[in-house]
């Protein structure tokens, strides 16, 4: 363990911990207000932002104690794989037996354990990662023309069965995220480039087709579900500003609001009971309201900078197993921030994505920083299998 700290990439570690604390202190300045207003008092998220932040190093520190070749054995994975694969099931049996009772913004998506409410989403990622890393390193340089769809089909097929069980909650954001980490990672795994392409165009283009499709036919069995409507208001936002597009305009007035400095830390007028929930799936518009839109960009481009690095362990990896892992992670935090900034700015329907290690969130806060550990446990060693060589 002393030779991994003394081989520690501080690259991925340094902005990992400036992101942490920004979010803390995001958190509690997003929802202090709202809290004063209910009677709580105005730290009670922005603590237990801090302590999801403590439990994050805990795990990152464990991912990274622990030796790779734990993650490389089949028994783990396994289980990784199943436990995720039977919390996304259990959501499924909640919300056939609770119904609408169960359901938080319109979909299924997190178990209460009263200490702490589990999204298993966050965790189906991470074990998505990790079991694609280890079924897609047995294949190393072994996907020929004519066989790459054999070698690839039981892969394929476990991680549709995932995306299934978040389509259904329903979770599209969710299933989006899954889907993606999929094509980067096979896509990284030996396969033909001119494929990869192929498919990544194939379902672009199939997915603006049903959203066309959508639109001109707006089918009435679909006009009272939560999630058309959401999709309904990102493209109409001020016309539908009173069923559902009010996010996407207040996001907007916060923006403006900021400027390019901000009206200072704790003075966004948009966290004030205008933009609903300001604390996880719109922080960045208050950040960007009392930082300014400078604030805003360093918020991201530090997360930018971490996928960065992330990557980069990823390419100089001597191990196909090693990279694997620091592209699916890598695609996590990017997919996430991507679909986050997106509906921050209207360019992408709200999805409830949260911005990585920013966003309040338990569940987020401690799988993304087991994610860290993972890939600061992987550049360590391969910094110490050069230095030996």
């Amino acid at each position: 363990m002393r030779e991994k700290i003394h081989h520690l990439n501080y690259n991925i570690l340094v902005p990992y911990l400036l992101l942490i604390v920004i979010g803390i202190i995001m958190v509690y300045s997003a929802s202090s207000d709202i809290l004063l207003v209910n009677g709580f008092k105005p730290s009670v998220y922005g603590v237990r932002q801090a302590e999801y932040a403590v439990a994050g190093l805990a795990f990152a520190f464990l991912f990274l104690r622990l030796r790779l070749k734990n993650f490389k054995s089949a028994r783990f994975v396994e289980w990784f794989l199943g436990i995720s694969m039977l919390l996304l099931a259990y959501l499924i049996g909640l919300k056939i037996v609770r119904g609408s009772a169960a359901a938080v913004n319109g979909a299924v998506g997190w178990i209460d354990l009263k200490v702490i409410k589990i999204q298993p989403l966050e965790i189906a990622k991470l074990a998505l990662v990790v079991y694609l890393a280890f079924i897609l390193d047995r294949h190393d340089g072994a996907f020929r023309l004519g066989h790459i769809i054999e070698n690839l089909s039981r892969p394929a097929f476990i991680a549709v069965i995932m995306m299934f069980l978040v389509l259904i909650e329903p979770d599209f954001g969710g299933t989006a995220i899954l889907a993606m980490i999929v094509i980067v990672m096979f896509s990284m795994s030996g396969i033909p480039a001119k494929m990869a392409v192929l498919w990544l165009v194939g379902i672009g283009v199939g997915v603006f087709l049903l959203a066309v499709l959508v639109v001109h036919w707006n089918p009435k069995f679909l006009q009272t579900s939560y999630q058309y409507q959401r999709f309904m208001s990102f493209l109409h936002p001020f016309q539908l500003q009173q069923k559902g597009g009010a996010q996407l305009v207040n996001s907007y007035y916060a923006i403006h609001n900021g400027g390019l400095f901000g009206v200072g830390l704790g003075n966004s007028m948009q966290k004030r009971g205008y933009l609903p929930e300001p604390y996880t799936d719109f922080i960045l518009s208050i950040a960007a309201e009392e930082l300014g839109a400078v604030g805003a960009i360093v918020i991201v481009g530090l997360i930018f900078y971490l996928m960065w690095n992330i990557m980069e362990v990823g390419i100089h990896a001597e191990s196909q197993f090693n990279a694997l892992i620091c592209f699916g992670v890598a695609t996590i935090i990017f997919t996430e921030t991507l679909f986050n900034v997106g509906a921050v700015l209207g360019l992408l329907p709200i999805t409830g994505v949260t911005l990585p290690f920013i966003s309040y969130g338990g569940s987020s806060m401690i799988v993304l920083s087991a994610s860290i550990g993972l890939v600061l446990n992987v550049a360590a060693n391969e910094r110490m299998e050069k230095e030996h060589e």
